[in-house]
C-alpha cells in the first residue's frame, strides 16, 4: 500500500483533463506535487485552484515532451525542488481523429514523439534516483485504445500499445528494486482530449465525440487512479460499457473484429 502523504509526485499533462483532476486529488492527500505541461499560465491556474493545501508544496515546471533534448534539465529541476521524485505520473498526451490514409507521416511521428518517446525519456531520467533510493512508483496513463484499436485512432492506439509493451517489461525489471509500475487504461472520460486531438494534417479536430461527452468525469477518473496508485495495482481499466470491448477481443475475437469494422466515429 502506497501512502501519498508527504510523497513527492510529478504529474505531466497537469493543465487540463485527467492530469488537472489528479493534481487536485493528490494535493488533498498531503503530497508535495510538481505539475508540468506546455502551458505555464494554465499550470498557475491549476495551482491556485488547489484547496486546503500548502501552495508551497506545489511547484510548476513547464515542459514540452516533444522536445526531448530539454527533459534532462527539467528532471534535474524537479528533483531539486524536494530532493527526490517518489511518484512519476505520465499523463501528457495527444489524441487523434483521422484515418490512416488521411494522416501525414509527420503527424503520426508527432503523436508517437509525445505519447511514447517523451514518456519513455522522462521515465528514464527519473528512474536512476528511484533505483538509488530503492523506492518509487511510475504511473502511465494509457488508454483502452492501448488494448483495443478502433478506426481513426491508428497512431494514438499504436502509441498506447507501445507504452504497454515497454512498461510491462520495465515492471518486471525493477520489481525487485521496490519500484512499482502502473498502467492506467481509461475509456471514455469527459475531457477535451477529442476536441484537441489532431486530424490528418496536424490541426486540432475541434469536435467532441458523443461518447466522450457522456464519459466518466475527470474527477471520478482521478479518484480511481489515486486508489490504484495507493494499492500498487499493475494495470487498471476505468470505463463504462466500452469495457466490454476488452473481453470481446480476448474471448470472442471474430465477433470483436466484425464490430470494429462497422464502427465509424466513436
Amino acid at each position: 500500500m502506497t501512502q501519498l502523504k508527504d510523497k513527492v509526485v510529478w504529474i505531466t499533462g497537469a493543465s487540463s483533463g485527467i492530469g488537472e483532476a489528479l493534481v487536485y486529488e493528490i494535493s488533498k492527500k498531503g503530497a508535495k506535487v510538481i505539475i508540468s505541461s506546455r502551458r505555464e499560465q494554465e499550470l498557475l491556474r491549476v495551482k491556485n485552484n488547489c484547496q486546503n493545501c500548502n501552495l508551497d508544496n506545489i511547484q510548476i515546471i513547464p515542459l514540452d515532451l516533444s522536445q526531448i533534448e530539454t527533459l534532462a534539465d527539467k528532471a534535474q529541476q524537479a528533483e531539486n525542488y524536494f530532493g527526490k521524485i517518489d511518484v512519476l505520473i505520465n499523463c501528457a498526451g495527444i489524441g487523434q481523429r483521422a484515418s490512416v490514409v488521411e494522416t501525414k507521416v509527420s503527424v503520426a511521428k508527432m503523436i508517437m514523439e509525445v505519447n511514447f518517446w517523451g514518456t519513455v525519456a522522462l521515465t528514464k531520467l527519473v528512474l536512476p534516483q528511484m533505483l538509488a533510493n530503492q523506492s518509487g512508483h511510475i504511473v502511465v496513463i494509457s488508454s483502452l485504445a492501448g488494448i483495443c484499436s478502433t478506426p481513426n485512432r491508428s497512431t494514438y492506439a499504436a502509441s498506447k500499445h507501445a507504452l504497454h509493451g515497454y512498461f510491462d517489461a520495465l515492471r518486471a525489471e525493477v520489481f525487485q528494486e521496490n519500484i512499482r509500475v502502473s498502467l492506467i487504461c481509461p475509456g471514455y472520460i469527459k475531457t477535451n482530449l477529442t476536441f484537441n486531438a489532431l486530424n490528418g494534417l496536424g490541426e486540432k479536430y475541434r469536435k467532441m465525440d458523443l461518447n466522450q461527452a457522456r464519459g466518466i468525469s475527470s474527477k471520478k477518473c482521478a479518484q480511481k487512479i489515486v486508489k490504484a496508485i495507493e494499492k500498487n495495482q499493475g494495470e487498471v481499466y476505468i470505463a463504462q460499457k466500452e469495457l466490454i470491448g476488452i473481453y470481446l477481443k480476448r474471448f470472442v475475437p471474430s465477433f470483436y473484429k466484425l464490430i470494429i469494422r462497422k464502427l465509424k466515429n466513436i
